[in-house]
């Protein structure tokens, strides 16, 4: 009688090392050599289609500018070339080992390439950064023809003695802050001043408990007094007559809507989540398959349904029946996702929690739920932000300046009778967006892995 090898028979896999063939290692350069050739051949019929055109009065072409940049590109690799050598010998006499050439260059183009990339992303945002401090309305930074410097000539680099807060001013104007609110205000800054420089010691290697602890009091405090400022400013302190005089009370309706949306979708997901994962009822798969089901459709398909309802149910042009649309479409993704997180928790916790006489309610709130700050913090700031950058849905639902959020606020300045207003545009969205930037600095500590360390293990 012949037995079949178990498991525990089988010759154990023994990991052996493959050198990459000569495809494979030259691969990256075939990548570098298409894109190479892409640009080229992009810049050659560019320049053709261009010939005999009227050149615009806002951009000053230069002759032949793209062969110059390849030829800038072609200097820089020459250079990297030439480092990456002495790169190379240097290594070898510390090391004693041999150092691949071709590696080491390989990784210099790499990151010559990464830098041109990234700043090619955030040019955009000084672009807009800088348009916020124009005075003259315009999105458009016009050359100077007459700067021998060809960064001022193709405009490129702003003309900085043009520069001033007269837009920021604007969207200050009329605006009656009183003492306690200027207290809060000033209470926050210093807050959120706290949390960046312990951000910095804290990359700088000095992360410890008090430091950890002094953290979490700070932004406790940010929260608060956010919270408070948000929730008793009111219309009243906004007695401008334009509509960029308003732009604080769109902030604030905004982190008022977002605000109570992320709360309602951390309670309504929590609650669904866990009992679609630890619970067994009749419906349970299908009302999971029912989720993954309208997740298919845009939400601008349920626009009409969702303005019917809200006219009938009274709750047209108010913050109400925003909140209430924003929430009923957070359920179901966030229902999957902290699904998912208890899934992967031990469940020997709650079960050792419910032989000690919790309830399953109890479990829930005294077992999972601190161990889920790093989604539960996920899951408040997506919805957050989601809601924060939605237009479509609160431009139909909200009407009225008192009423608008910033995206409305913000569609307003583009939408003149006899202008656009670009300046105060660029400006209100810079503010705009501190809030979300506040809150990613604010909470990134929490999105750390392995809260369950140090927990029953299975």
């Amino acid at each position: 009688m012949t037995t079949l090898p178990t498991r525990e028979d089988a010759a154990p896999e023994v990991y052996v090392h493959r050198e990459p063939g000569p495809l494979r290692k030259a691969l990256p350069w075939l990548v570098l050599a298409a894109l190479v050739t892409i640009v080229g051949v992009l810049a050659f019929y560019l320049n053709r289609n261009m010939a005999g055109r009227p050149k615009s009065f806002t951009i000053y072409f230069v002759e032949r500018g793209w062969i110059r940049f390849l030829l800038f590109l072609l200097a820089a690799s020459g250079v990297l070339a030439l480092t990456s050598l002495i790169g190379q010998r240097v290594g070898m006499v510390r090391t004693g080992r041999k150092i691949n050439y071709s590696a080491v260059l390989g990784v210099q183009l790499t990151h010559l390439f990464l830098m041109l990339v990234v700043l090619v992303a955030i040019y955009p945002l000084f672009y807009v950064l800088i348009a916020a401090f124009d005075p003259r309305n315009s999105l458009f930074a016009f050359p100077d023809f007459s700067n021998p410097n060809i960064l001022y000539k193709t405009g490129l680099l702003p003309r900085l003695e043009v520069l001033s807060y007269e837009n920021f001013q604007k969207l200050f104007e009329g605006v009656a802050i009183p003492l306690w609110q200027l207290l809060l205000a000033g209470l926050s800054g210093a807050a959120l001043t706290a949390l960046g420089i312990m951000a910095i010691i804290a990359r700088a290697g000095g992360e410890s408990e008090g430091l950890n602890r002094t953290r979490t009091w700070a932004l406790r405090i940010l929260t608060v007094a956010v919270a408070v400022l948000v929730v008793f400013m009111g219309p009243a302190q906004f007695g401008g007559s334009t509509n960029e005089s308003k732009f604080l009370l769109s902030v604030r309706n905004t982190l008022l809507v977002s605000g109570i949306t992320g709360i309602l979708a951390i309670l309504l997901s929590t609650t669904a989540g866990y009992a679609m994962a630890r619970l067994r009822f009749p419906g349970r798969f299908q009302t999971l398959l029912f989720f993954i089901f309208i997740q298919m459709f845009p939400v601008f398909l349920a626009l009409v349904a969702v303005y019917a309802l809200m006219v009938v149910l009274g709750l047209s042009n108010t913050f109400t029946g925003l909140i209430l649309a924003y929430s009923g479409g957070a359920i179901a993704f966030n229902t999957w996702i902290f699904k998912g997180y208890v899934e992967s928790l031990p469940e020997s916790l709650e079960e050792a929690a419910m032989v000690d006489g919790a309830t399953r309610w109890q479990t829930f709130i005294k077992v999972v739920l601190p161990l889920s700050g790093g989604i539960l913090v996920f899951i408040f700031l997506n919805q957050f932000i989601g809601t924060y950058a939605e237009f479509i849905l609160a431009n139909i639902l909200l009407t009225g300046v008192e009423k608008w959020t910033v995206g409305i606020m913000l569609l307003s300045f583009t939408q003149g009778q006899f202008s656009t207003k670009w300046g105060v545009f660029a400006a209100a969205a810079t503010l705009g967006a501190l809030p979300i930037v506040a809150l990613f600095y604010g909470f990134q500590g929490y999105f750390v892995g392995g809260t369950v360390s140090g927990g029953v293990k299975e």
